[in-house]
């Protein structure tokens, strides 16, 4: 797609994320009350989109447990400000394996593997105006963690995600995701315009040197909307990049905690005064 800096940005807060990012600063929330006071926050800060995962409450781990984003959901929706709610669906996919010489079973710490239907049911239950879905399989971060996602589950889930009536947030790791995304919506399992997260920096995806981001941003299709991130001590310098090469922007403790970093403040008064309706992908 062509270059031009986008002149009707909107953020995306992601809030808490599923990394173990709790021991490196007690600002992450843990709790779906806390969750939900940071996500009014970011709004009233200048996000038009909350992106929520859950965790754990006792021990901060991460957690797909419906009735948490259930908590979640019903806090944000009573709080008196307009946003739109992005959950992810992105959990129920992580395959540990044993061992080099002798991989299967997997290791039963880290892996959590489930089918379509438990994957969405927080979804079909909370109906939000989003929900993520992750295009592809990655070996994922440092360790020997994989995320899973196959073309079958994909297509069932975004098919699912179709008949609920929650627009997907396609998130590409990788050219690759694109690639299978692309697809998806040329076969109608995913109805324009297309709304993606490009996903930089996180290993053993795209690395986020500008080469590869711009890489990732030729094959985002023109009629789709698309926002950008990374991690760690590069979460700071994205959104500027982001705006640049056309997309709008994520900020957030899922990802500048990834790695260490400082701790970016959200600027209000840069965001003051944005269109909240019709939803941002529809905006442009």
């Amino acid at each position: 797609m062509p270059l031009e800096m986008n002149q009707n940005v909107f953020i995306t807060c992601a809030i808490t994320g599923s990394g173990d990012t709790t021991k490196k600063s007690d600002k992450v929330p843990i709790t779906p009350a806390e969750i939900a006071v940071a996500a009014v926050d970011a709004a009233k800060a200048g996000a038009a989109v909350v992106h929520c995962h859950v965790r754990d409450p006792n021990t901060g781990a991460p957690s797909r447990d419906p009735a948490l984003f259930r908590e979640v959901t019903d806090r944000i929706r009573s709080a008196d400000i307009d946003m739109v709610l992005n959950l992810t669906a992105g959990m129920g996919g992580d395959l540990v394996l044993s061992g080099v010489e002798t991989p299967l079973p997997p290791q039963a710490d880290g892996t959590d593997m489930a089918g379509a239907s438990e994957r969405l049911a927080h979804i079909a239950d909370c109906l939000p105006e989003i929900c993520t879905l992750d295009c592809g399989t990655m070996n994922f971060g440092h360790g020997d963690y994989i995320m899973i996602n196959s073309p079958a589950m994909l297509r069932e889930m975004a098919t699912k995600m179709k008949s609920l009536g929650v627009k997907p947030e396609i998130e590409a790791f990788d050219t690759g995701h694109l690639w299978f995304a692309k697809q998806l919506v040329e076969d109608g399992i995913i109805e324009g315009p297309a709304l993606a997260q490009l996903c930089m920096g996180i290993a053993w995806g795209a690395p986020d040197d500008l080469n590869t981001f711009m890489a990732m941003v030729n094959n985002v299709p023109k009629d789709w909307v698309f926002s950008a991130f990374s991690i760690g001590r590069n979460a700071a310098a994205y959104p500027a990049a982001a705006i640049l090469a056309g997309g709008n922007i994520r900020v957030g403790l899922e990802d500048i905690f990834i790695c260490h970093a400082a701790f970016l403040r959200p600027t209000p008064s840069l965001w003051s005064g944005r269109q909240r309706s019709p939803p941002p992908w529809e905006r442009h």
